[in-house]
């Protein structure tokens, strides 16, 4: 994948990717290197010949980084830059970012503070590397009074990566942005000016493949302010058997849902109960699901509203029962996001779903049976296929295999992070209840999705670690929050 392939990014994806890459052996000096060097080219491309002067107005993030960088390389050239760091120096956050500031801050002249527009005006072109991907809403002190002098000022704008601002009421308005490896949500010319884009060194797989920094998307739904943990789940099934349920809802509890409650058939319910005081479990009907259950399951979803649903674990394919599940999937809300795992997926392939939001989670044989996968052909063509039915049927599917294949139709993640002794009865239900609390905390579905199995790989790893080949799924639960943890601590020092 080229970087002209590349679909735009959130911030959050930025962040996942530079993580990514990182773990595959890349530094965040050489991206930040490679950003400076290729800033510096697209500047020189609007400036006079050397010794021309140029002005950056920088921030204490890795964007200024990216600025003080390209300040280097033009500086090596000839050019004669000007720095204005708009808070002080002992605010930049990164060691990256520091080490390009201290690299520059005696061969260039530095100014703390915000520059007026006349300061300004006697520079051919002003660098914006004020601030980056992750921005939101109005810009404060001291960055919106830098955009409003720059602005001010009447000279040509070169912003990195996308313009200070973008997307806010008071926006940079540049007439160039050099984009950083992808085009980010919202860059457009009539935004960014004239859009260049330029790659920097993240390797393929980096944008193919899961890897630690899918644990970046796990922080906006964890950090609430005191609000504690959240997002209540609902499982649907059981029947003929009990654990695939019971793993579920507790794979999701361990995950940080606040509440995980199972439905299950009377028959089943109090086998369900036995597995842990921890979950909520709700009998209906007799031994399995029938169409006299339907209203009553609705009802109990109105009065005790989830924020996501896993359906089909343990249910049994009969008749009456895939027939509940057909009829649950048509007329639950349909913002509400469901899971569909196990029995279930067979209704799954028997329609389109464009106006719900499901995410079906077969494994390669039921994957080759519900819709017609072939796990024996070329890589290439598996992922190709998976988009297709994706695309078709309008879900988000993952299909459980090696590789695990994440696809919405459109974007197509691949997850190698498992251990081969975790194919084991049960890991299937633990990815399920995963990606349901993953839903529930608020997490788009792709985005559940790609943590979801890589999590769950790791979780695997670790529990093999401890048991070799004995493990079982339930000491794959067992390793989740572990697993989180030392992700999320892996982050913090990264960043």
């Amino acid at each position: 994948m080229g970087p002209t392939d590349r679909r735009p990014l959130s911030a959050i994806e930025s962040s996942v990717i530079e993580e990514n890459a990182v773990a595959l052996g890349v530094t965040i000096d050489g991206l930040m290197e490679n950003a400076g060097r290729a800033v510096a080219e697209e500047a020189a491309k609007h400036l006079p010949p050397a010794p021309a002067p140029v002005a950056i107005v920088a921030g204490t993030g890795n964007n200024g980084g990216d600025g003080t960088s390209a300040a280097y390389y033009l500086a090596q050239w000839g050019y004669a830059p000007e720095i204005w760091l708009v808070r002080p120096a002992s605010e930049i956050r990164s060691r990256t970012a520091r080490r390009c500031f201290e690299r520059i801050e005696r061969r260039a002249p530095v100014h703390l503070g915000v520059p007026t527009p006349e300061e300004l005006r006697r520079f051919p072109l002003v660098v914006d590397a004020l601030l980056g991907t992750g921005q939101s809403g109005a810009l404060r002190a001291p960055y919106g009074s830098a955009v409003t002098a720059i602005q001010a000022s009447g000279v040509p704008i070169l912003s990195i990566d996308e313009p200070t601002g973008l997307g806010g009421p008071d926006a940079l308005r540049p007439q160039w942005t050099v984009a950083l490896s992808a085009l980010k949500e919202g860059m457009t010319p009539a935004r960014c000016g004239e859009l260049v884009l330029r790659d920097i060194g993240i390797p393929a797989e980096a944008w193919l493949r899961t890897g630690p920094g899918e644990f970046v998307l796990y922080r906006p739904v964890t950090l609430r302010r005191g609000r504690g943990r959240a997002g209540r789940i609902l499982v649907i099934g059981g029947g003929p058997y009990s654990g695939a349920p019971a793993l579920a809802a507790l794979s999701a509890l361990r995950t940080g849902a606040e509440r995980a409650t199972v439905l299950a058939p009377k028959g089943a319910a109090e086998r369900i109960q036995a597995f842990s005081p921890n979950l909520v479990v709700r009998g209906i009907g007799t031994e399995a699901f029938s169409p006299h259950d339907v209203a009553e399951i609705l009802s109990f979803v109105r009065a005790a509203p989830s924020k996501a649903i896993a359906i089909g674990m343990g249910a049994g394919r009969s008749p009456g029962t895939l027939a509940v599940v057909e009829q649950l999937l048509r007329e639950l809300p349909a913002p509400l996001p469901i899971v569909v795992d196990a029995d279930a997926l067979e209704v799954v392939g028997r329609g389109v779903w464009t106006e719900r939001s499901l995410v079906a989670t077969p494994n390669a044989g039921e994957y080759a049976r519900v819709f017609g996968g072939d796990a024996a052909r070329p890589l290439s063509e598996q992922i190709d296929g998976a988009q297709r039915v994706a695309r078709e049927r309008g879900i988000l599917l993952v299909v459980k295999g090696e590789p695990d294949i994440v696809t919405d139709g459109h974007v197509a993640i691949q997850n190698y992070h498992h251990h081969i002794a975790q194919t084991v009865s049960g890991v299937g239900d633990v990815l399920a209840g995963t990606l349901a609390s993953l839903l529930a905390q608020g997490l788009a579905p792709l985005h559940a999705a790609r943590l979801g199995t890589f999590w769950v790989g790791d979780a695997g790893i670790r529990a093999a670690g401890r048991k070799s080949f004995g493990v079982m799924a339930t000491d794959i639960v067992e390793e989740l929050p572990s697993s989180l943890l030392a992700g999320l601590d892996r982050i913090a020092r990264s960043g």
